[in-house]
């Protein structure tokens, strides 16, 4: 076994393989760019080397300088991790060359999966199930045409390299297809330098199912059995599960046998998924195969008993593989979803900003959490946005999502905005619960997925404000040697009557007063022409309860002086910030005279001067953050006072661009 080894790679991922290593005694190295030099994966290995730049392509795409890093620091394996340089050839060879392992294929089975097109080519020789289609070298137009009608309609067009749904086009007839095979080509000659494109029958309502595969030194090969990932945005995987709800023991051993002749195609040593698009009917054909570990692995672990890095380690350094195909045996059922700083009302735009907040659930038996960050660390503009894996495990599918219900019920992210309202009405959705859903389903969906702007009922309203009341009136200041004195409230009580308090909540921006009268748990709230006579009010061991007009209820609720975060009866979630009781009305008109930056990024175009008189919704400013382009756009019609953006300038999030005049 190795006894020093290097990860090339960052956040979750790295602090994943170095807890293995931990535990297996060997030492870990890390390297890291100028935006990581404090983040937890340096913190967490033995040892920490510094490579470059905050860019990908400035430190952890810079093969040269990680593998001088290796060689001084002595390290005898280098562990890719999932992405940057982990299926990258000219790397795996150059680790080869420098006498250091690569933890991971040869160069040749990367090589051999690199190209789709390619790649079903060799599955085809090894009878491997396809997509009927045409995978050829002839690129002609009119050739490809009549390979089409062939094929049949409808039909799916993807770039023969690169993934991630670049390229990709489904055309209808055959009327569409020109159209469509220019547009396919043009994106992918943009995304990978490479105009080539294979055909495949498109399959209607899909799921994709795939098969966790290792291979050794020593020739053999299995499986570990299959991963669902039909849960998807935009080809994206949202949602990941093993055993799938779709699968019959007939049917797994069916698939499991074509995964195993995929990588026996190969000769194929380390850990790899080979990917199946799989019909309503239960046909299924080889999509591709990953030469890497992947970011659902923890899902196959739990339900396995087995440390699949340490896999990879063990095999990396000649040792065969643990078990037989025989002796692999499956128990429970295990889900993860991944915890992203992003805004899903905005399009799933990425966030990026200081964690003020960052409460996950505990980890145990049931529940385990992979991530690369703590609180007060800072997602940066230059990388993934994810904050951590959420897997859950159970002895059924029905007990797994009800933990995991209550897993994402127990977090809580203030700075940038997350994804976990988004999940959580993911966990509660019908096609979700009953295992029926496809590939496509929540982009045709989304709306299903998504809270809107829907302002919260008046209900929520009065937990939240009873429960702030509350919070408040724990604030002890003054008297502490006489906790019990009446001065020490601050329960606005007066002698004689009930004193009357403002409390101001906001939501999404928009903001809510409720009138309150009473104290100590006793109240008359009213928010407009509603009204509710609250008793009994008590927050305890995370939950608020209460007798709400003669009702009782309990509410999951936690508070503090910032904020009160709940759940309806529904499981919706609610995070309200507190606000000040009164605000000038000059204060909030203020946020119309400006635009700020939402997030760090880089000024692409200014296309206002100042002087200018704009309407609202006029395009502005354009930024670049996190590989996307912004619009930022007038708030209000009006006359511009200043313009402080300059094209290619980077700024600070909440920085302020523009300034209208009053």
């Amino acid at each position: 076994m190795f006894e020093r080894v290097l990860i090339a790679n960052r956040g979750e991922i790295a602090c994943r393989v170095i807890r293995t290593c931990r535990r297996l005694g060997i030492h870990t190295i890390a390297v890291y760019s100028e935006a990581d030099r404090d983040a937890q994966h340096v913190r967490l290995a033995d040892e920490a080397w510094p490579i470059g730049g905050p860019r990908p392509a400035d430190s952890y795409l810079r093969g040269d300088a990680i593998l001088q890093v290796a060689q001084q620091s002595g390290a005898q394996a280098i562990h890719p991790g999932y992405g940057f340089l982990s299926e990258n050839t000219g790397f795996a060879r150059a680790c080869a060359q420098a006498g250091i392992a690569f933890i991971g294929p040869q160069p040749e089975s990367i090589d051999a999966m690199g190209s789709k097109a390619a790649a079903k080519a060799l599955m085809e020789s090894h009878a491997v199930p396809l997509v009927p289609g045409y995978h050829g070298e002839n690129q002609d137009a009119g050739f490809l045409a009549e390979q089409a009608a062939q094929t049949g309609f409808p039909l799916m067009i993807k770039a023969a390299s690169g993934g991630g749904g670049k390229g990709m086009r489904i055309v209808r007839n055959a009327g569409e297809f020109a159209d469509a095979l220019a547009s396919a080509q043009r994106e992918a000659a943009s995304a990978f330098g490479d105009t080539r494109v294979i055909l495949e029958r498109y399959v209607e309502h899909p799921r994709h199912i795939e098969f966790q595969v290792f291979g050794d030194s020593q020739g053999h090969v299995i499986h570990l059995n299959e991963r669902e990932c039909s849960a998807q945005r935009r080809y994206q995987k949202v949602l990941e599960e093993t055993p799938s709800p779709f699968l019959d023991g007939a049917r797994r051993a069916a698939m499991g046998e074509a995964a195993v002749a995929a990588a026996r195609a190969v000769d194929y040593v380390g850990a790899g998924t080979v990917e199946f698009i799989v019909a309503a009917n239960g046909e299924f054909f080889f999509m591709e195969m990953n030469t890497r570990l992947q970011v659902e692995h923890p899902v196959t672990e739990l339900t396995l008993g087995l440390d699949l890095v340490e896999w990879q380690l063990r095999i990396a350094a000649g040792q065969p593989l643990p078990l037989r195909q025989e002796q692999v045996h499956a128990h429970g059922h295990a889900i993860e979803v991944r915890l992203y700083a992003e805004d899903p009302e905005q399009n799933f735009l990425p966030g990026s900003g200081r964690l003020q907040t960052l409460r996950l659930p505990a980890p145990s038996a049931h529940v385990r959490l992979d991530g690369g960050v703590i609180e007060g660390d800072t997602v940066t503009i230059f990388y993934d946005p994810m904050i951590a894996k959420l897997i859950v495990f159970d002895a059924t599918r029905a007990q797994a999502l009800q933990r995991l219900r209550e897993a994402l019920a127990a977090c809580e992210i203030v700075g940038p905005k997350s994804n976990i309202g988004f999940l959580e009405r993911l966990a509660r959705h019908p096609a979700v619960v009953e295992g029926r859903i496809d590939t496509g389903y929540l982009d045709r969906h989304l709306d299903e997925f998504l809270q809107g702007d829907v302002a919260p009922p008046t209900d929520v309203l009065f937990a939240a404000a009873a429960a702030a009341l509350l919070q408040d009136e724990l604030g002890i200041t003054t008297s502490p040697a006489d906790p019990h004195s009446p001065w020490a409230r601050a329960d606005a009580w007066r002698i004689g009557h009930a004193g009357k308090r403002l409390v101001a909540l906001t939501l999404r921006e928009q903001r809510y007063e409720i009138e309150a009268h009473g104290h100590d748990g006793d109240y008359q709230l009213r928010h407009g022409e509603a009204h509710s006579d609250v008793r009994g009010a008590r927050l305890h061991d995370g939950a608020l309860s209460a007798r709400f007009d003669g009702a009782s209820r309990r509410i999951p609720l936690r508070s503090d002086a910032a904020r009160v975060l709940l759940h309806d009866a529904h499981g919706q979630r609610y995070s309200f910030a507190r606000a000040a009781a009164f605000a000038w009305a000059s204060e909030e008109a203020a946020g119309g005279n400006q635009v700020i930056a939402p997030m760090p990024g880089r000024i692409v175009l200014v296309k206002a001067s100042a002087g200018d008189h704009v309407e609202v919704g006029q395009e502005l400013l354009v930024m670049e953050a996190m590989k996307m382009e912004l619009a930022l756009k007038a708030p209000r019609a009006g006359t511009i006072e200043s313009v402080s953006a300059v094209p290619g300038e980077f700024v600070e999030a909440d920085a302020v661009l523009v300034r209208f005049e009053a």
